[in-house]
């Protein structure tokens, strides 16, 4: 049995494109803002005058019409040019006040409108933006945030475009064919309702299966471009070796050939676009053939006079000139549909871990962390913490290490509660993590990350973002704490200095120092050091973990140490090796043990004599 393809094809196509529209009604709360009247008068009063302004648009020409059957009538009957003007000047003045009116409404629209339009955009990117900063870690390290950022500027951009057209330029173009339909009823007979109703309709539809027809060939030549492109900029960037194997005939002649392929798609789209001019042009002068051939045929039978088939010819005019955008409207609706689609889907991604109905808020914070039976897991396949228990009493010092890939890093996002556990539970002051707020267990941790990753904005301002609103004698006092006061105050714009793109200023040490103030001015009742020393030199390393030491006093702390000298003095050394404790102890007891810990130690004292 043959399958029945335009079915199978046309169907997901009408299903997507019914999804789209569906989206529309996801702007009526931006649009019609639940309790803000003012707002919604505003939207009201908008669609009132591009209504009015369309009547006034189709009236017009009426006016137009009778001043041309006013002077007619005046030279028929042998009048004075003088006596002719002041009979005809007032249907004039009426057709061009008329005329100014509609444009002064339309414009006028937009002083009424813009502030509706403009809180639209601005309350969805908001609300994308948070929504974004709500999903969990793992959704953003699967997605690259510049394609995330690119839905919300396109999402945004979207809606802007689909109010301009779509409430301001396709609909009241639809609104103006209605009453010029009813106009020419009214004023005329059916028969121009008819031919204007049908030409237009004929005009759309053609449009839109054209447009669609010719896509193809936009598409191919787009990507014959970047073919093209892709080569030129590859040979350019290996010119040298070009050059070394002789190569420029045949790196020309494969340029030639994208080119030729470009050039052959160029040619359909620029072709495929004069047919659908010239089919755009046949049907518009269709309809103007067919109503001056009905509307003599009036005149002759005298029902309709010359000042009649003027009105019919502007009116008509004027309701063709919006329609020569719709191909490209056509087109840019439906990626501006597509662009909200994509905004509106993401808005619909549900956060990975989310706070129960009765979470409860993590209040006086002593600080002690229970781990009991942890099992965690990226992958179904691939679990990395297997059962892991350890208990940090308050105000202690536990250090984890371990070959890389144990686990140990996971120990804190777990704690963040980044991610949900596959099995056991964590617990701060006896209280689950999972029963408690997100917001009031972050608040009460501090971490002075591996890579510390800043603000393009000022040093104060990335150590104040621990606690916005702190006053500058706190950030002061924190960045003495951290040792890196001095290196400020030696700098001409002290704490106003910039520290360029993700701290590119700064180097490893300076970045760590400010990561470390940011913490102490935050003041956590519980402190992650994950790896804060392991990407700097041993004389930095150095001065750095004094800071770490002071940052660590009175605190429960939990470091996560590449360096093994570095945690000597750690009340308890975890030993985790894939996804397992193995050992646990102090350092002493631990080399006293001859197990992964003593040959760990063995190991890294060899590299740094070597």
């Amino acid at each position: 049995m043959v399958a029945m393809p335009p079915e199978s094809s046309t169907k997901p196509n009408e299903e997507k494109l019914l999804t789209q529209l569906r989206g529309l009604l996801r702007l009526k709360p931006y649009l019609w803002p639940e309790g803000n009247w003012a707002f919604k008068f505003r939207t009201f009063a908008a669609i009132c005058l591009t209504i009015l302004s369309k009547v006034l648009a189709v009236g017009s020409p009426f006016l137009f019409g009778w001043a041309v059957d006013a002077t007619a009538r005046a030279l028929g009957s042998g009048q004075s040019w003088g006596a002719i003007w002041i009979g005809v000047i007032g249907y004039v003045l009426g057709y061009g006040a008329l005329k100014l009116l509609s444009v002064i409404l339309t414009e006028g629209r937009e002083y009424i409108f813009a502030p509706v339009a403009q809180f639209a955009q601005r309350s969805v990117a908001t609300a994308t933006f948070a929504h974004m900063h709500n999903l969990s870690l793992r959704y953003h390290l699967e997605k690259r945030t510049g394609g995330l950022s690119r839905i919300i500027e396109r999402g945004v951009r979207s809606i802007d475009f689909l109010f301009r057209f779509l409430l301001f330029n396709i609909g009241p173009t639809f609104i103006e064919l209605i009453m010029a339909a009813i106009a020419f009823w009214l004023a005329y007979n059916g028969y121009f309702s008819v031919i204007a109703i049908v030409i237009v309709v004929s005009y759309v539809a053609f449009t839109v299966m054209t447009t669609e027809w010719r896509l193809k060939f936009r598409r191919e030549m787009n990507r014959k471009d970047t073919e093209a492109a892709g080569k030129a900029v590859d040979s350019l960037l290996n010119y040298e070796t070009v050059k070394y194997f002789g190569a420029e005939d045949f790196e020309t002649g494969r340029y030639d050939q994208a080119m030729a392929g470009y050039q052959k798609a160029a040619i359909r789209s620029r072709t495929s676009l004069a047919t659908v001019n010239i089919g755009q042009s046949f049907l518009m002068n269709l309809g103007l053939v067919l109503m001056m051939a009905l509307a003599a045929y009036e005149i002759v039978n005298g029902r309709m006079s010359i000042g009649d088939i003027t009105a019919v010819t502007l009116i008509m005019t004027q309701l063709y000139r919006p329609l020569n955008i719709l191909g490209f409207a056509y087109r840019e609706i439906k990626q501006a549909l597509t662009d909200m689609e994509k905004m509106f889907t993401l808005m619909e991604q549900d956060p990975e871990v989310q706070d129960i109905a009765a979470a409860t808020e993590l209040a006086e914070v002593k600080g002690r962390i229970e781990f009991d039976q942890v099992r965690f897991h990226y992958d179904e396949d691939r679990p990395i913490l297997k059962d892991v228990s350890f208990a940090i009493e308050t105000g202690q010092t536990v250090a984890v290490v371990g070959p890389t890939g144990a686990g140990k890093s996971t120990l804190s996002r777990i704690l963040f509660r980044f991610y949900n556990l596959a099995g056991g539970c964590v617990l701060i002051d006896g209280q689950n993590i999972n029963d408690l707020t997100q917001a009031s267990v972050r608040r009460a941790i501090g971490i002075v990350p591996q890579d510390t990753v800043m603000f393009n904005d000022s040093i104060g301002y990335n150590i104040a973002y621990a606690r916005p609103g702190a006053s500058q004698a706190d950030i002061e006092r924190a960045a003495k704490d951290a040792q890196i006061h001095d290196f400020i105050a030696a700098l001409p714009k002290g704490y106003d200095t910039l520290v360029g793109e993700r701290g590119l200023k700064l180097s490893g040490g300076e970045k760590q120092r400010v990561a470390i103030a940011r913490t102490l001015l935050k003041d956590p009742a519980i402190l992650i050091l994950d790896e804060a020393t392991s990407a700097l030199d041993s004389a930095t390393e150095r001065d750095i973990q004094a800071a770490l030491e002071r940052a660590s006093e009175s605190r429960t702390t939990l470091v996560i140490a590449h360096r093994l000298s570095t945690i000597e003095r750690a009340d308890l050394i975890l030993v985790m090796d894939e996804g397992r404790i193995v050992e646990r102890g102090t350092h002493k007891a631990l080399l006293g043990q001859g197990g992964l810990y003593s040959a760990l130690w063995k190991r890294q004292q060899e590299t740094e004599t070597a």
